[in-house]
C-alpha cells in the first residue's frame, strides 16, 4: 500500500494533473477556433448580403482584416458594436415597413408585405428582421461572449 505522503506520488499526482489540465487546454483552443471559423464565415455572410448597410460592412471586412493580429481584440469589440447599433428588431421592421418611409423606401405592395412578414415571423418569436444581414448579425451576437 502506498502513502500519499509520499514524493512519488505527489509528482505522480502533479503530472496526472497537468496532463489534464492540457488536455483541457487543447479542447478550448479547437473550440475556440471553430467559433471563431463560425463566426468568419457569418461575418463573411454579412458582407455579402445586399442588404447589409455601408458601415456594417465596413466594420465587418476591418474585424475580418484584423482575425489573427495584435488588432483583433480592438476590432472584435468595435464590430460588436456596430452589429448591436444596427440590427433591426422585429418590432422596428413592422413599424418602419407600415410608414410612409418605408412605403417609400420598398415600394407601396412591398412595404405591405413586409409588414405582414414582419408580424408572421414576429407570432413565431423573431426578435430581429430576418434579412439575409440581420440573420448574420444574429448569429454572431449569438456567439458574443465567446469572442470577445
Amino acid at each position: 500500500m502506498m502513502s500519499l505522503t509520499g514524493d512519488g506520488i505527489f509528482i505522480g499526482i502533479c503530472v496526472n494533473i497537468s496532463i489534464a489540465l492540457n488536455i483541457n487546454k487543447e479542447r478550448m483552443n479547437r473550440m475556440n477556433q471553430n467559433v471563431k471559423d463560425y463566426v468568419i464565415e457569418k461575418v463573411n455572410e454579412l458582407v455579402n448580403a445586399p442588404t447589409c448597410s455601408p458601415e456594417t460592412k465596413e466594420a465587418a471586412k476591418g474585424w475580418l482584416a484584423a482575425v489573427g493580429t495584435d488588432k483583433e481584440a480592438e476590432e472584435t469589440k468595435a464590430l460588436i458594436a456596430e452589429l448591436e447599433e444596427d440590427i433591426m428588431p422585429i418590432d422596428t421592421l413592422i413599424a418602419f415597413a407600415g410608414s410612409e418611409a418605408g412605403a417609400k423606401v420598398f415600394g407601396e405592395e412591398k412595404a405591405k408585405e413586409v409588414a405582414a412578414h414582419g408580424e408572421e415571423i414576429k407570432a413565431a418569436g423573431a426578435k430581429y428582421c430576418d434579412c439575409p444581414a440581420c440573420a448574420a448579425v444574429e448569429a454572431i451576437l449569438a456567439k458574443k461572449n465567446e469572442i470577445l
